[in-house]
């Protein structure tokens, strides 16, 4: 299960351009639990994206205390820094961010250089995300011959790989129709309530944000309101072989 509880305390943002100071994040708290689903949602320019930076350690607060586990992200340099993420955190994306000349199992397998491991190892990883996210039989296709929903599989086959603790995704369905959304989204729910993963993620979807079990909502840098959902998992690609077979460690 995750470890990845969240903590952010007094947590300040502050862009400078010039002489110019823009806050974008003013004095937020925030905890998520281990194991939880949050969404975020506001305006555009309220700090979604800022926020769930400073939680995957790309960006570091002005002020204030960032904790994700037992990492204190404001206390470390950016090689620290780029080390936790590689270890602890998958990102998704709106845009998938594959390299077009290669294969599925390729791109997939990208984070997996980083670390002194065996290619049978990476090989047994990269086909164990791939059968996750229901694309076993694609792993040998270059993007230009994927539809938008298996590049975007493939992506979150990438993010799943290292087995990470925490996943942060940001607009994952925004470049989708509805049918590959809900698809998304289902293994989205999948990879948390299966495989225990803490999900933040970013919209501005009411319907995706339905999926998760919290909903925070930001105005202006600040969180204004919370709702909670009580919802059931959708069937996602992959799910039926992912609840009986292992994790990815």
């Amino acid at each position: 299960m995750s470890t990845a509880d969240i903590e952010l305390v007094g947590v300040r943002k502050v862009y400078r351009k010039e002489r110019i100071e823009i806050p974008v994040i003013e004095g937020l708290d925030l905890r998520v639990a281990a194991g939880e689903f949050v969404a975020l949602m506001g305006p555009s320019g309220s700090g979604k994206s800022t926020l769930l930076h400073l939680i995957g350690g790309l960006d570091v607060p002005t002020d204030g205390m960032v904790r994700v586990g037992e990492a204190r992200l404001e206390r470390m340099s950016e090689r620290q820094l780029t080390a936790w993420r590689s270890r602890h955190v998958g990102f998704i994306f709106q845009m998938y961010h594959l390299v077009p000349v290669l294969t599925a199992a390729e791109n997939v397998e990208l984070p997996l250089l980083l670390f002194h491991m065996s290619a049978r190892e990476r090989r047994r990883r990269v086909a164990t995300a791939l059968e996750i996210v229901g694309l076993a039989d694609r792993t040998d296709h270059r993007p230009n011959q994927l539809s938008g929903g298996q590049e975007q599989r493939v992506a979150i086959a990438r993010a799943i790989v290292t087995d990470p603790d925490l996943i942060l995704a940001d607009e994952p369905t925004g470049d989708l129709d509805a049918n590959t959304s809900r698809e998304i989204l289902g293994l989205l729910n999948l990879l948390n309530s299966e495989f225990g993963k803490t999900i933040v993620m970013v919209t501005h979807d009411p319907k995706a944000a339905s999926h998760a079990g919290r909903i925070l909502h930001l105005e202006k840098g600040v969180l204004e309101r919370e709702q909670w959902n009580h919802r059931t998992a959708v069937e996602a690609p992959g799910a039926a072989w992912a609840m009986r077979g292992p994790g990815l460690g």
